[in-house]
């Protein structure tokens, strides 16, 4: 009897052992961009979600389009490299773009999950032809930014607040618009949930969704094909004892119930990677003023190259409404 005691006791504590690696390993490979790029999955999960995309060739030559105009504005735009320190001790990168207009009208602009601060440059180079000032940062543990886990929009949300008080501390008249994409959204979102100064008067929340908990047990699933209850509950417990934080309060969803600033959502119909019902389900559930734009044909991150003259022309129209230009 005391050997069957033994050999389960041993067992059980082996079955721990390896669940917490397979835990770590999953929590890693999900949530650490250099760990990612050694996995062969990650060629293939790269390769698939690259798939998924639409590949009309309107997207492909409206994109072409606007990569060459952003190259050629990169040329000439004066442009300064900032950084910040978060609260945990990362340090943070951000690029500036200044317009050369005398005016309060500021963009912060945010990437998406495993991006970086220059795939969001065509976003900078039209704000800046609006005539705004613009920052855009590399998101913790990615690009040039430090970290340990990226933080699926949640202490992203407090490390973007760094940013605003820099602003704030070079215009403190300045009317303040947040433009996220992807995870990048969800964080703009999230940061709507919060006390935020008066000076935030808009953001723009393209393909967000509704919370990262949701988001992480869907892609255990679809990227190894394993089931997201018990291993989402359990990479909670990793990420609040490694990252800081818990994956179940990264939610965009409660968040805008919470909010005052207005919103403006945008989705592609044909999102692949997160269904335009998130979006939908943030316009219902967002107490602020809302709107909301599906562009038909348009992949993940994709309504700007689908329908470039309706993507922006709606946002200038809400911005308008939202009185961005009133204070110059």
């Amino acid at each position: 009897m005391k050997k069957i005691l033994i050999v389960t006791g041993v067992t059980v504590l082996l079955f721990m052992v390896l669940y917490f690696v397979l835990v770590y390993f999953l929590v890693s490979a999900a949530l650490v961009p250099s760990f990612m790029e050694k996995l062969q999955s990650f060629e293939r999960i790269t390769e698939e979600s690259y798939a998924a995309q639409v590949q009309t060739s309107d997207i492909q030559v409206n994109r072409q389009l606007v990569l060459n105009e952003t190259n050629r504005w990169l040329e000439t735009v004066g442009a300064q490299t900032l950084s910040a320190v978060s609260a945990d001790g990362y340090r943070l990168v951000a690029k500036e773009f200044l317009s050369q207009e005398e005016n309060h009208m500021w963009v912060l602009i945010l990437h998406g999950y495993t991006g970086w601060k220059e795939e969001m440059y065509p976003f900078a180079y039209w704000y800046h032809r609006e005539g705004y000032h613009v920052i855009v940062p590399d998101l913790r543990c990615q690009g040039e930014s430090e970290g340990d886990f990226i933080g699926m929009g949640w202490t992203d949300h407090f490390d973007c607040m760094l940013w605003i008080d820099y602003i704030l501390a070079q215009d403190q008249n300045a009317r303040i618009i947040i433009h996220g994409q992807s995870m990048g959204a969800a964080t703009a979102l999230m940061m709507t949930g919060e006390e935020l100064p008066e000076n935030i008067v808009a953001v723009i929340s393209d393909c967000a969704y509704t919370d990262a908990y949701a988001m992480f047990g869907e892609k255990i699933k679809e990227w190894f094909d394993l089931p997201a209850f018990p291993l989402v509950d359990s990479a909670c417990v990793v990420l609040r004892l490694r990252g800081g934080y818990d994956l179940k309060k990264a939610s965009a969803i409660e968040a805008v119930a919470r909010s005052n600033v207005p919103i403006l959502f945008i989705h592609g119909e044909d999102d692949a990677m997160i269904d335009v019902q998130m979006s939908r389900d943030l316009y219902k559930a967002a107490a602020c003023r809302k709107e909301i734009l599906i562009v038909e044909g348009a992949g993940h991150a994709q309504a700007q190259d689908k329908e470039p003259a309706v993507y922006y022309r709606t946002i200038r129209a809400f911005l308008d409404d939202c009185g961005i230009s009133e204070v110059q």
